[in-house]
């Protein structure tokens, strides 16, 4: 049975420009300008700043609190402007000098190298081949089937299927396997194998075959990967009938190869390139911070559009079209306005959050030092700064902060305590330091198992589980003792 009923409820619920803050503040200040970018394109009304004074100089970390840069902003709509004058403007901005302006050095983008994909190269060596067409044609669809790393992970009968339907060729599996053993002599060697065994035969067989270590290698690799990959290095010797300075020479040759040719070229295209959202530094042991000017940009709402709405406000609105037009221009600044507004909170948020970072590891950004690191979790600065936790962990996800001994990413700063014998709270992160000491001054030949680093750490005062010691290793992607094992 239907029935209608009223009820009161009491909610909390995020608004619309709370939303757009949040997702604001979490993106990390090189995909910021994109942002800035697409409300600029979307909104008429807001406009740039740094194009507008095109003669003040823009520092990437300046000296000055983010809220002192748009001083005397509100009151620029005073001024007297004439439509001649904004003209004028609109086409030097968009026309004349659309192109310049700007300091250079924001201007620069970063060169790339010009060089053959891994494909491209492929198919260049593909080309130099005296082949007809049915084999080219094969050999196309090999060099088209290879992963990323250079792997052929398809299957022989799929690739006879593959060149059935999409290039009308009839093919036997011998003809394939017989294309793909040319394609495997491609560079880099290694090229074209189906699994890591093939991919380590082909370098190998590359090589100086007179060499006895390369010989051996192939044995090893052929008949003895499982053992060599578990490093049972006991068990390789009594097989081979070697010493340990032999086969040391044999492990040598197969740690040259490389596990995944493919990726030896696109790697070199490859760069990490990390904008830093903060710079701390010390001058004379007194910490100094600065936000990166790509989070302070010099946005202002359009002088035409305030003119505009003011002279729409004196019109007498009896017509339907006004109205609209008065209710665009009116929605263009509100939302222009509010997205100054936006980036200002944005600032002050991130300069509140890093300050607080900043006071609370004072010791550490003066040294450097690990272990100077105090146990910190979301809620220490949380509470500081009388913010909630998840605008913290907003900050602290994407932004990174450039010091005199690295860059880094907020989130490396927060760790949980651990209890000394002597009852002191010290940082995990002084304790995984302790732990990656031991491991890179433990003898190769004899590495420490985990029961024999808790009973280390034990001894310097850390009364840790065996587990807790295996998973600060792994955090570390330090392998277990047998692996990490040497000759």
């Amino acid at each position: 049975m239907l029935k209608q009923t009223l009820q009161q409820k009491l909610l909390q619920k995020l608004s619309p420009q709370q939303i757009q803050f949040i997702k604001l503040l979490q993106v990390p200040t090189v995909s910021l300008d994109a942002r800035i970018k697409e409300e600029l394109e979307e909104n008429p009304a807001l406009e740039d700043g740094s194009l507008i004074n095109m003669n003040e100089p823009v520092q990437e970390y300046p000296d000055k609190d983010p809220d002192e840069q748009y001083e005397g902003e509100d009151n620029s709509f005073d001024e007297e402007f004439s439509v001649d004058e904004y003209i004028q403007d609109d086409d030097f901005n968009d026309y004349g000098n659309s192109y310049g302006g700007d300091d250079e050095e924001d201007r620069k983008e970063m060169p790339i190298a010009i060089q053959s994909s891994f494909f491209e190269s492929l198919q260049n060596q593909l080309d130099l081949l005296a082949l007809d067409d049915k084999n080219f044609l094969i050999g196309q669809q090999i060099i088209g089937s290879l992963d990323d790393d250079g792997y052929l992970r398809r299957p022989i009968l799929s690739l006879i299927d593959d060149l059935a339907f999409s290039q009308n060729v009839i093919a036997e599996e011998e003809e394939v396997l017989e294309m793909l053993k040319i394609v495997q002599d491609f560079e880099p060697a290694g090229i074209g194998a189906r699994d890591l065994q093939e991919c380590l035969l082909i370098q190998l067989k590359k090589k100086n075959n007179d060499n006895e270590a390369v010989k051996k290698a192939i044995i090893v690799v052929q008949n003895y990967l499982e053992e060599f990959t578990k490093k049972h290095y006991d068990k390789l010797e009594k097989a081979l009938g070697l010493n340990s300075e032999e086969l040391k020479n044999i492990i040598q040759e197969i740690l040259k190869l490389n596990p995944k040719p493919g990726d030896s070229g696109a790697a070199a295209g490859k760069q990490l390139h990390i904008i830093p959202d903060f710079h701390i530094s010390n001058n004379d042991g007194v910490l100094h911070l600065t936000l990166n000017g790509r989070n302070a940009p010099e946005l202002r709402v359009s002088r035409s559009y305030q003119e505009m709405f003011e002279h729409y406000e004196k019109v007498e609105k009896t017509d339907k079209k006004m109205k609209e037009a008065v209710q665009f221009v009116k929605q263009k600044l509100d939302s222009a306005k509010w997205f100054i507004d936006a980036i200002k909170q944005r600032q002050q948020t991130l300069l509140k959050t890093m300050n607080a970072i900043m006071e609370y590891q004072y010791e550490y950004f003066l040294t450097g030092d690990d272990r100077m690191l105090k146990p910190m979790i979301l809620k220490d600065i949380a509470d500081r700064i009388e913010m909630d936790i998840s605008t913290v962990s907003r900050v602290a996800n994407s932004k990174y902060v450039q010091t005199e001994f690295g860059t880094f990413l907020l989130k490396s700063f927060f760790s949980e305590a651990i209890q000394t014998d002597s009852g002191e709270e010290v940082s995990n992160k002084e304790v995984k330091k302790i732990l990656e000491e031991c491991i890179s001054n433990e003898d190769k030949r004899k590495p420490l198992a985990d029961e024999k680093l808790t009973d280390i750490l034990k001894e310097k005062g850390y009364s840790i589980a065996r587990r807790t010691v295996a998973k600060y290793r792994e955090a570390l992607n330090i392998p277990v003792a047998r692996l990490r094992k040497e000759l």
